[in-house]
């Protein structure tokens, strides 16, 4: 029985909401009925580096959704290369309406056909949502005319003449192109229902601040933080290490877009510096890894950009330093790997082992105090501290991050992170320390972490918090026990200066290691509080390697990987570019995707992202909204209207005239 005493303020509060019993009643007839729809499509991406025009394109054709969709509806009823037409009419109305109208000579009557066709796709695509929710979804402009199509039929004999009449009038007064760019965008906007970014959209491809700002206006969507998503925050918020290494990355890439035309950073000061001070240095080891685009670069462009890369690779590896320095408690002095060079003999000593450096250029070093920035670098650092700190578009951008997003999220018995729950050997949750004393593990270790990493963006938290929560940016890129990178190591300095490989790999974490034995991911999805017999974990981070063979698929099917290699510098070596994993109301389904050419070729020649589906899981029934997350909140609400009618009823409250 209701204890309306104790819930009245609550109930009073909701009666303003719902000030009558036929307001009340409504509602809990309303939301009743929503829990028997089916389940909403969610979509999981991972690891999209900065690749905008794949991202996108993923995107507008609901990874391969859309087509499915055509091809159900229209059948052996459309030749193969009007479906295409269609689809790709879909994804990129304006552009493809341009070339229809310099080509098509009958342009009348291919509207005619059109509108009829994307009504049919709208109306498949919104038949699982409530008119409420499909009435939000559409643009005020053409709202109604939308609603009446969707909702009414020409096979319907009384309807026939209305509907075409509906058709004909958006043709004659001249509104077919707006209407058709309308329509196509509510088809893409209701293919996906929830967005979940598995982390890293930032680094290596070209577009990270494009996919930043078509994210500011997507609908419905949410991020668990990557380590280089971490290593952009970092730098927003002044860690100068974190500076360095985005800086040093982009360059490495030969990928300056982001920084210069996405954010305006300045880099003039680094290339005049480097010029001075390593114009005679051959720099091999640091000439940008070429992908895609990047094969048009010039030698002289390449030749500077070398110089660059050297330049703040070595201020980085002094600016880490100073902060392992600052942290003994973090135990990576052994990573302050200029103080273990003999510059004399042009060697370093790791691990007990001496090795020769592959180069002894060094003009920045003083092999008395290795890690001090001479006064020049001092001066670059200070204006690219200013940039990145200056920079109000990445303020924006990382405040996004910020409000979508954390270390972990639980949805619908789905565990999801980016890279690694830390793990010991034997597979128990393995204690970290965050603040020095404090040590956590699992699900608190996520989500103290989540906490420290929004001290260092609120004016508020305590100075020596903050301070520290800045330092740890760069500990959350590289540290061995963060659940963000869980390796031995991070070998950059070995790859830029040490030929013999072996000191190059880095050993992966326990998780990586314990990931395909059920029992230990049952553990997991235990600590984390995920229930239900079709649990799971998803995660990226770690690129699948589908050419030789590797499964993304774990742990009899409690864990998916779905890091396949969006970015263009992964596909030789996972030989794919990517997955997503799509989840309807009949399953789960991963979408293996080939190489995107580019968004022109699509629109010119209709081309697709190839897509293989894989299914992974199917329900033996078909999930209602009454089996996920929002069930559980919709029932709950439906419990608080029913009481809060029963305290209408025994006049516990009074309702409300809303003449």
């Amino acid at each position: 029985m209701y204890d309306i005493e104790k819930d009245l303020h609550y109930l009073e509060l909701l009666s303003q909401s719902f000030p009558t019993i036929a307001d009340a009643s409504t509602e809990i007839i309303n939301l009743s009925a929503i829990l028997n729809l089916p389940k909403g499509t969610e979509h999981f991406l991972a690891d999209i580096h900065g690749e905008h025009q794949a991202f996108q394109h993923v995107l507008k054709n609901a990874s391969g959704n859309i087509k499915r969709k055509v091809n159900d509806l229209f059948g052996n009823t459309l030749r193969e290369q009007d479906k295409r037409e269609l689809c790709t009419l879909i994804y990129y109305p304006e552009q493809k309406l341009e070339l229809v109208k310099a080509n098509e000579p009958y342009l009348k009557d291919w509207y005619h056909i059109t509108l009829h066709q994307l009504v049919a796709v709208c109306r498949d695509v919104s038949s699982k949502y409530t008119r409420s929710k499909v009435r939000k979804s559409l643009p005020a402009e053409f709202s109604y005319i939308i609603q009446e199509l969707l909702h009414e039929r020409t096979e319907d004999s009384n309807k026939t003449a209305y509907v075409n009449g509906i058709i004909d009038t958006i043709i004659s007064t001249g509104r077919a192109d707006d209407f058709i760019i309308a329509i196509a965008n509510v088809i893409q906007r209701l293919a996906i229902d929830q967005l979940h970014i598995l982390g890293d959209i930032y680094d290596r491809g070209p577009g990270a601040h494009i996919i930043m700002d078509t994210l500011r206006h997507y609908h419905s969507w949410d991020i668990q933080w990557g380590n280089h998503d971490m290593l952009w925050m970092g730098a927003c918020a002044g860690n100068d290490a974190c500076i360095c290494n985005v800086i040093r990355l982009s360059l490495r890439y030969a990928n300056l877009t982001t920084l210069e035309e996405g954010y305006g950073i300045n880099l003039v000061p680094l290339a005049t510096f480097a010029m001075e001070t390593y114009g005679d240095d051959p720099c091999e080891e640091f000439v940008p890894r070429l992908s895609g685009g990047a094969k048009e670069i010039d030698e002289k462009t390449l030749r500077l950009s070398a110089l660059m890369h050297k330049a703040i690779a070595v201020i980085q590896f002094k600016e880490e330093a100073k902060i392992f320095d600052r942290h003994p408690e973090w135990g990576m002095e052994n990573r302050e790997l200029f103080n273990t060079i003999d510059y004399a003999k042009g060697s370093i000593m790791l691990d007990g082992t001496e090795y020769p450096l592959s180069s002894n250029s060094f003009p920045t070093i003083d092999p008395k105090h290795p890690n001090e920035l001479t006064f020049e670098e001092k001066q670059l650092m200070g204006k690219l501290h200013h940039s990145f700190k200056a920079c109000e578009k990445l303020h924006k951008h990382i405040n996004v991050l910020l409000s979508h997003g954390c270390m972990y999220a639980v949805y619908n018995n789905n565990l999801l992170f980016h890279a690694s729950v830390p793990l010991n050997a034997d597979g128990t949750l393995k204690e970290v320390e965050i603040y020095p004393g404090r040590r956590y593990s699992g699900r608190s270790l996520m989500y103290h972490t989540g906490m420290m990493i929004r001290t260092a963006f609120q004016n508020d938290s305590d100075p020596q918090e903050k301070e520290y929560a800045i330092d740890y940016f760069l500990y959350l890129w590289c540290g061995p026990d963060s659940p963000l990178f869980d390796k031995s190591k991070m070998a950059t300095f070995e790859r830029y200066f040490i030929k013999d490989k072996t000191t190059h790999k880095e050993e992966k974490g326990c998780y990586f290691k314990l990931r395909d034995n059920e029992a230990v991911v049952d553990g997991i999805l235990d600590a984390f509080g995920v229930t239900g017999s079709n649990r799971h974990i998803i995660n990226g981070h770690v690129p699948v390697h589908a050419m030789d063979g590797e499964n993304p698929i774990k742990a009899n099917g409690k864990l998916m990987v779905i890091d396949g290699g969006f970015s263009q510098a992964y596909h030789k070596e996972t030989g794919i570019a990517g997955y997503t994993l799509v989840y309807h109301s009949r399953g789960f389904q991963l979408v293996q995707h080939e190489p995107f050419t580019n968004t022109k070729d699509a629109i010119l020649r209709g081309t697709d992202i190839k897509s293989t589906t894989v299914i992974v899981e199917m329900s033996a029934h078909r999930m209602l909204v009454a089996d996920t997350d929002k069930g559980t909140e919709l029932r709950r609400q439906v419990a608080d209207l029913q009481e809060l009618l029963y305290a209408y009823r025994h006049g516990f409250i009074k309702e409300r005239s809303t003449k």
